[in-house]
């Protein structure tokens, strides 16, 4: 909740408390005399009092503005003002006078737009016009010009509030972009220190040193500039939409066989990405762990709410245990590379494999990019 939308909830209860003060003066002061049953109007403004006190108590925390909570005081309102049938004079209802309830009845009004927005605003005010008909006689004619202005009011107060959180959601978004290059700059600064030098070093010397050594320095040199590159411009934001398929076929090679759908696979190029890392890292376990005779094949389904990409191999499987075991050591590339890549995407990853028969890995993404959260599917990874 922001904080803007929180300031909005304590001036609610401001509007309440100061309605109430208002309902006070004009049943003591003003039109005490001609109330049927005054005794009995300051009865209903004591539990006007009452369920002020409870509903700013409870809009105070957060957890409890459920859609419940704000029918039931809107309910409570609408009763209060209909109380007005027995404590006003027929002729004093059909002439317009105040109801004891005052501009108090807003307040429902003003926590449907804060809570839902515009819409829920206006229905608000029309629920509680209500009652203003039904005391009028149901003569639009006399229709006091407060519930015009609750309903602007509910439409007003209901924009504002999605401005607020729009205006929030673009604050954090800032934040979440601004921690996240001072991240990658502390990363940079330790891999600089470390891994940067050792492949430095391990291309300098293959060099020097020549034959298999001096393609293993090549390896290194090209690893260090592909990270120097990372850590330089950070990961590539979403724009536009490209084709999986299109950012897939490249990995075909005599032993890997690409396929999927006949048309393009759209999704946002940050997605695309991840998801082509994804299985690039799934191929590269095959040729380090599966050696040289094995087989892959990626197979691409395009669904309207999911994209589905399967890697399934013909090497001997994984042992029972093994990324477990791979994980605690620090060998990331199952963990991270692959069910890391598609949980931050807020997809998952799923790795099945029997010893002796292979392994599949399927890899799943929302057809809409979805915000990773603490209720997304997290990545799972099973071994039989």
């Amino acid at each position: 909740m922001s904080r803007s939308a929180e300031a909005l909830w304590r001036a609610i209860a401001v509007f309440r408390f100061a309605s109430l003060g208002y309902a006070a003066l004009v049943l003591g002061v003003f039109d005490g005399g001609r109330y049927s049953r005054p005794n009995l109007a300051w009865v209903v403004l004591s539990a006007m009092a009452s369920w002020t006190i409870v509903t700013t108590l409870a809009y105070s925390h957060r957890k409890n503005r459920t859609a419940m909570l704000l029918s039931t005081d809107l309910v409570v309102t609408a009763a209060l003002l209909l109380s007005t049938f027995a404590l006003q004079l027929a002729a004093a209802r059909h002439n317009g006078l105040v109801p004891v309830t005052g501009p108090w009845v807003a307040g429902p009004v003003l926590a449907w737009a804060v809570r839902y927005g515009r819409v829920a605003g206006v229905a608000a005010a029309v629920a509680l016009s209500l009652p203003t008909l039904a005391l009028s006689g149901w003569s639009v004619s006399v229709v006091p010009n407060g519930e015009v202005l609750m309903l602007l009011a509910g439409i007003a107060v209901g924009h504002v509030a999605q401005l607020a959180a729009a205006l929030e959601a673009e604050r954090q978004h800032a934040d979440r972009v601004e921690a996240a290059g001072r991240e990658r700059e502390r990363l940079a600064r330790d891999i600089h220190d470390s891994v940067l030098q050792v492949l430095a070093l391990v291309h300098r010397r293959g060099l020097e040193a020549g034959g298999e050594a001096a393609e293993l320095g090549r390896l290194a040199g090209e690893q260090e500039a592909a990270l120097r590159a990372l850590i330089a411009t950070g990961p590539t934001a979403a724009c536009a939409d490209v084709d999986l398929n299109a950012l897939l076929k490249p990995l075909a090679s005599e032993w890997v066989t690409v396929g999927g759908p006949a048309g393009a696979v759209l999704m946002g190029n940050a997605e695309g990405e991840g998801v082509t890392a994804a299985v690039g890292a799934a191929l590269d376990n095959v040729r380090r762990h599966c050696g040289g005779n094995a087989r892959a094949w990626v197979l691409v389904e395009e669904e309207p709410d999911v994209v589905t990409v399967t890697i399934r191999d013909d090497g001997p499987g994984i042992p029972d245990g093994r990324l477990a075991l791979a994980a605690a050591a620090g060998r990331l590339g199952v963990s991270q590379s692959i069910c890391g890549r598609l949980r931050d995407l807020g997809g998952c990853a799923d790795i099945r494999s029997l010893p002796g028969e292979g392994t599949e890995v399927t890899l799943r993404l929302p057809r809409v990019p979805s915000v990773p959260s603490a209720a997304a599917e997290p990545a799972s990874v099973r071994s039989w």
